[in-house]
């Protein structure tokens, strides 16, 4: 069995910043509905709170490797950071 690592911060109501082994990424959203931003792609889940039931459909694949992973997760966290504040003025 492997070791997992895991780390959430919250920037903004409604983005969180996601460190792990794995690599970074940007999720946005509320409970419930959250969209997650990485350099692997975007992935979009649904769910019903506190239930643990949920649903997850990648929305965009990896494009060919062109940069580096630190750049597209810097994009990504750009990428979420204006559409938490679109939201947040709406």
């Amino acid at each position: 069995m492997g070791f997992r690592f895991r780390k959430t911060i919250k920037l903004l109501p409604g983005l969180c910043l996601n460190l792990s082994k794995s690599g970074v990424s940007a999720s946005v959203g509320k409970a419930g509905a959250t969209v997650n931003v990485s350099d692997k792609g975007v992935r979009g889940t649904v769910g019903l709170p506190g239930t643990g039931i949920s649903y997850s459909e990648r929305l965009s694949t990896r494009e060919p490797a062109a940069g580096g992973r630190l750049f597209k997760a810097l994009l990504a966290v750009a990428f979420c950071a204006a559409v938490a504040l679109y939201i947040l003025t709406q």
